[in-house]
Formats: C-alpha cells, structure tokens, sequence
C-alpha cells in the first residue's frame, strides 16, 4: 500500500511539473490574451462603455480557452510519454515516433533519424575493427606459445645460473601472453565459464606450482596448510586470479614469508598474505583501477596497472570479492570472498 501511494504521488509530482513546463511553452499566448483583454477594458472605460459585457466575454473566453489548453494538454501528456518511452529503448522506427505538428518538430525528427543511422553505422565500425583486433590478438597468444615452449626445452637442456634466469624471464612471458588472453575474453567470459563446486586445495595448488621456482629462486617461504573447503566457482578463471595474486606477491617481496589461508573471522574467505614492501594508503582505494600503477608501480617502471584489474574483474563476474589492506613495509593481505548467494551468469 505504502508503494502504491508513493507511486502515485511521483505520478502527480511528474504532472505537476509537466503542466508548468506546459504553460511556460505556451506563456507568450497567455500574455497576449491577457493583454488584449487589458486593452478592452481600458478602451471601454474610456468610452464610457458598460464593462461588464467585456468582463462577462472575458470570463467566458477564459473559461473555453482553458478547456481547450486541458484539452490540449492531454495530448502534449501523451506525446510526452511516447517520447520518454522512446528515450529508453534501445532502437527505434520511424514509425515509432508521434505525429509532428509542425515544421520545427520535422527538422528535429529528422536530425535524429539522420543522428541514430550515423550512431548504428559508427557501432558497426567499431564492432568490425574489435572482431578482428580480438581475432588477431587471439590468434597472435596461440602462435607465441610455439616459440615459448621451444626455447622452454632448450633451456632446460642447460644447468647453468644464466639458464636459470632465462628460464624466469620466459616464465613471465608465458604470465604476460596470459594475460593478454584472458584480457581479451573477460568482457565475454560467461559464455566461456563452467561452473562447478571444485575443492579450493586443488585450485590453490595448481597456482602455487606454477610458482614454485620462483619461491626457491627467491627464497622465500610459503606458509600454506589445506583448507579442505568446496566453492563454487570456474576453476580456469579463479587459478588465472590466484596466479596473479601470488605473482604480485612475489614481485614485491624480496625476503620473508607469503602465508595463504581462510580468514579465521570469515570461514568463505582465502587470504594471500605476504611481508613486501607494502602498499601506500593513498594508492589502496585506486589499486584495482585500469592502468593505475600507484607509488610501487612507478618505482618499479614495470608495472602495467592490469593485473589487479583483471582480478577484480574477474571475480566480480564470479560473484566473489576482493578486498585489500596494507602496511608501507610491513607487508599486504588481499582478501578473496568466496561466497555465491547471488551469482549470476550473463
């Protein structure tokens, strides 16, 4: 009942303020049929004219003319609602528009009709032109792997500190051709998504393997126990996320430890903790943004400002969360929520 009665008195406020802007179109009409009465009884009382034949004409012509503008109205009303309605679809026809009632109300149609071909044309443009960059794209990731995993091969023929490093250097490679893949499929990536309830071990598992030299090339320590807890998710778009997390994770720490476990306080949350450099409270609430790198980000000079981009992306299309905190060298601790109460698959 509360709803229904807030309803209608936005449908009256919204009437109200169509009647106003009604008469303000129609003023210079309203002041002239004033003026003229005016000018009546002025020369009427000039004459020494009986005025209450001009008073009771006036009355009447008021009476009709305000009739006629309720009448009017109405239909100004329904043409309004018609191009309200029009306002917010998505395509429209000629067909679909109200009457003109004059010359002005052509011109404008028809620079519209002139402005929504122009409009359809530009998309198609632009949906041809990121068709083929995203083809292209695509097919470039698939090709660079061939190099990749030769040179892979012949480095792992050598035991040498310098083949060592090649081998790093290739690994971030292999993250950065990921990346751009999975830059490029993220705006569809529901048509790419299968979701299952997947043991959230082997999800962590598969992403810290794919760091394990780099943890012993940097020596650092992994503090991870199983959490033996299911979550439903996509298992290729969450490992993608864990990778990025961890590999941020590394990046930053240079001794020390990176410790990945459930938030005792929130049992559907993982946490991926590390004991870098930190990150500056002023970078924090823009960290996730596109192409922010922050203070880190520019003193490294390495940094593209994608990579938590993705995460949150990625996860928001997951129904999960991602939340971070951190201390200037002490370290960060980024919070990844778990829960799909409301998942929804586009």
């Amino acid at each position: 009942m509360e709803k229904v009665r807030k309803n209608r008195k936005q449908n009256m406020n919204r009437v109200f303020k169509l009647l106003v802007s009604y008469i303000k179109r129609h003023i210079s009409i309203i002041i002239s049929a004033g003026i003229a009465i005016v000018l009546f009884l002025i020369v009427f009382s000039l004459y020494d004219l009986p005025l209450e034949a001009v008073l009771y004409a006036s009355v009447l012509s008021i009476i009709a003319v305000s009739l006629f503008g309720l009448i009017r109205f109405y239909f100004y009303y329904k043409r309004q609602q018609k191009l309200q309605w029009l306002m917010h679809t998505i395509t429209f026809s000629e067909e679909e528009f109200p009457q003109p009632q004059d010359r002005i109300e052509e011109d404008y149609q028809e620079i519209i009709r002139i402005l929504s071909e122009r409009y359809t044309k530009m998309l198609s443009d632009v949906d041809g032109k990121l068709s083929d960059m995203m083809d292209y794209y695509t097919m470039w990731v698939h090709q660079i792997k061939t190099p990749i995993a030769a040179m892979r091969l012949l480095l792992q023929s050598e035991d040498t500190p310098m083949s060592e490093e090649l081998q790093d250097q290739l690994f971030k490679i292999e993250q950065y051709v990921g990346m751009v893949l999975q830059y490029l499929r993220v705006e569809s990536m529901s048509g790419d998504m299968l979701l299952s309830r997947y043991e959230l071990d082997d999800l962590v598992k598969q992403a810290i393997k794919r760091h394990s030299k780099s943890f012993i090339r940097k020596k650092i320590t992994l503090n991870y126990e199983k959490v033996h807890k299911k979550v439903l998710t996509d298992e290729k778009w969450l490992v993608f996320v864990l990778e990025q997390l961890i590999s941020n994770a590394l990046k930053y720490t240079s001794s020390g430890s990176i410790s990945i476990y459930l938030d005792p306080e929130q049992v559907d949350t993982l946490v991926i903790e590390d004991t870098g450099i930190g990150i500056c409270s002023e970078d924090l609430p823009r960290v996730c943004e596109k192409g922010y790198t922050g203070y880190n980000g520019r003193a490294d000079k390495k940094s593209t400002g994608i990579g938590l981009y993705l995460c949150k992306r990625i996860l928001n299309k997951l129904s999960h969360t991602l939340t971070i905190t951190s201390e200037v060298s002490k370290g960060t601790k980024v919070y990844i929520g778990l829960a799909t109460k409301e998942l929804t698959v586009e």
